[in-house]
């Protein structure tokens, strides 16, 4: 943290030369292929917008080669979206019809074609449902989780070239947004290019060829590796997206052409997007806010925090870039997550009794950390919901989330957790120190001052508390595993919900859960891995969540998110400590059509992509 701000401190001293990329006639154009006979029309004049001139590129920094899985979050372009309001919009889809929340259908756009030219027909819905979904080489546990209504699949139907259907025989309320996710569920692929990989279309001779060139052991993998969406890795996989990849990995920079068959035009019939290219160019992540504020990026929303504002904001008198702030959408910027799937016997029984998680989180003084880290410009709360949420009551950002030691301490007497002396370690009932090592992913720079902060609010009550940082995929597998007690990261991803927007993060669904994997696990694979959740509240959130989607009514959904909602903080499974903070933007001076304030976060939001960065253009003299 340290090596980081003196490296600021010196980036805002010195006068660095920018280098923008704009110059309409140093980028070489992508061709402008026919958008659909009926293009989605957008309507600029109703966004505040204005219509905007084709041309020129604009660079971004990424941490890493992973990162180019921002590209199709925030190009969201999806079969439905979001607006801006959170209500969804046919999007790739031409238009779509919902009976009874249980039967889908959709309409494809005539003369809509993917980003190499093919033509996108019901044949990429059937191919992705029948040779993908149902082969049970690909998909050993059956179709995803996602497309089961009380463990029953969809009935799938094509009613012509351009119209599928999808019924269920109950209620799917959440399909929609499964759909206008930030990571969606796929229901079409482009069936040409990718029958190539598959053993029922190709011969057996050519698909080894094809997996010794691409280095895959098997078809299977083979197939999932050349149609992988989310990290669009294969330059030559077909997309929607508003700007497709060129480059195969490794590279130092990635380079993201437009999709010349983008099917968005604007009121004046002018193609979107209208950024030909954006170039993603990697680097460290500790070193990407210095060169965001030296001009080094035209547009960075990621590796940059609150802490680096005021740097970045001093670089706007130097440099033609700007800088935002925006809001984060998260139930909580940082958060502590008791494993209570861990492997130790005697920390698993002390976390899954709900006096520990209540003392553990009326021990922090959220003030002082807010004003030490966040300059007191962050809400205070439990890992909830936000005020922008509708949903929102005071009594969920305040459940067990104030400040009270001598409660905290009385509740971990109750428990039977011994303390020789009243500044002393406690004991746990087999002996050792009360120690918990809380694991971290070390990707936020500000989460070593937090748990420096926690570590001494926790000795008070006679808790010691260690860090252990290591790289995600380790982190994440330490936490399945059960080797890991506690962690720190984000809360809620989806901190500003409305009734009809699915509550499974607040029951076990997932093995991306920190506090309870293997129970999210199970769900997660129908039964098929981990283990069903055996504590008496969390069974109670999975019912109550399996109950929302058999709701009829917005009404009855709103009803059970508060049941949900009450339990999930009353409980206090995850500790929030801080949320509703600030995070900055910064672009150039250039851009146009970035609003100066928005919400920002990963769900539902997309980061940048409910705004629609396909209508941002770059202004040649401004």
């Amino acid at each position: 943290m340290i090596r980081r701000r003196t490296l600021l401190a010196f980036m805002a001293s010195t006068t660095l030369p920018a280098r923008f990329a704009w110059a309409e006639d140093a980028v070489s154009k992508p061709p402008a292929g026919p958008p659909p006979s009926a293009a989605r029309i957008v309507n600029l004049a109703g966004m505040e917008r204005v219509p905007g001139k084709r041309g020129g590129s604009i660079r971004m920094l990424i941490g890493g080669q992973r990162d180019i899985r921002f590209m199709p979050i925030i190009g969201y372009a999806r079969l439905v979206g979001y607006d801006t309001d959170l209500k969804f919009q046919a999007d790739i889809l031409e238009s779509y019809d919902v009976l009874e929340d249980r039967i889908f259908t959709f309409r494809i756009r005539k003369g809509h074609r993917w980003s190499d030219g093919s033509e996108f027909t019901t044949e990429d819905f059937r191919y992705w449902w029948e040779d993908v979904y149902k082969n049970k080489e690909l998909y050993k546990g059956g179709i995803p989780v996602e497309l089961r209504v009380d463990h029953q699949e969809p009935k799938f139907e094509i009613l012509d070239k351009y119209t599928v259907r999808y019924t269920w025989q109950a209620p799917n309320p959440d399909f929609l947004a499964q759909l206008a996710a930030p990571v969606p569920l796929r229901l079409a692929m482009p069936a040409a290019y990718l029958k190539q990989f598959h053993k029922k279309y190709q011969e057996a001779e050519t698909l080894a060829k094809l997996c010794k060139k691409y280095r895959a052991e098997k078809w299977t993998d083979l197939q999932q590796k050349m149609s992988r969406t989310s990290r669009p890795e294969n330059p030559d996989l077909p997309t929607h997206d508003p700007w497709m990849n060129t480059t195969e990995p490794p590279a130092a920079q990635f380079i993201f052409k437009r999709n010349p068959y983008f099917h968005r035009v604007d009121e004046a019939g002018t193609q979107l997007p209208y950024i030909d290219e954006i170039l993603l160019n990697n680097s460290s992540g500790d070193i990407i806010a210095a060169k965001a504020g030296s001009g080094d990026s035209d547009l960075q929303i990621s590796n940059i925090d609150f802490s680096d504002y005021t740097f970045l904001k001093s670089a706007e008198d130097r440099l033609p870039i700007k800088v935002s702030l925006w809001r984060r959408t998260q139930g909580a910027r940082i958060a502590l997550f008791p494993n209570l799937n861990c492997n130790d016997e005697v920390w698993r029984s002390l976390l899954r009794d709900v006096r520990m998680r209540r003392a553990l989180s009326l021990a922090l003084d959220r003030t002082e950390i807010n004003k030490a880290v966040f300059y007191g410009l962050a809400r205070e709360s439990a890992n909830s919901i936000l005020a922008e949420s509708a949903l929102f009551r005071t009594e969920y950002a305040r459940a067990w989330a104030f400040h009270d030691v001598a409660q905290a301490n009385r509740l971990l007497d109750e428990l039977g957790l011994k303390r020789e002396s009243p500044k002393g370690i406690r004991l746990l009932p087999d002996g050792r120190p009360a120690t918990i090592v809380v694991d971290s992913a070390g990707e936020n720079t500000f989460e070593t001052d937090v748990l420096e902060l926690v570590a001494d609010h926790w000795r008070q009550i006679g808790i010691k508390l260690f860090t252990r940082t290591s790289q995600r995929e380790i982190f994440r597998k330490r936490i399945v595993g059960g080797e890991t007690i506690m962690s720190v990261f984000q809360g809620l991803d989806n901190g500003i919900p409305t009734a009809d927007m699915s509550p499974r993060e607040l029951a076990p669904t997932s093995d991306d859960q920190l506090h309870w994997p293997v129970w999210g696990l199970h769900y997660l694979s129908a039964g098929t891995d981990g283990h069903p959740p055996d504590l008496k509240e969390a069974v109670d959130l999975l019912d109550l969540m399996r109950a929302w989607r058999k709701a009829m009514t917005t009404a009855e959904r709103e009803i059970i998110w508060h049941q949900m909602l009450k339990t999930f903080t009353d409980q206090v499974f995850t500790i929030g400590i801080v949320n509703a903070a600030k995070v900055p933007l910064v672009y150039s001076s250039k851009l146009r059509n970035l609003p100066a304030d928005g919400l920002f976060g990963f769900d539902p939001t997309s980061y940048l992509g409910v705004y629609m960065p396909d209508t941002f253009w770059l202004q040649e003299n401004s």
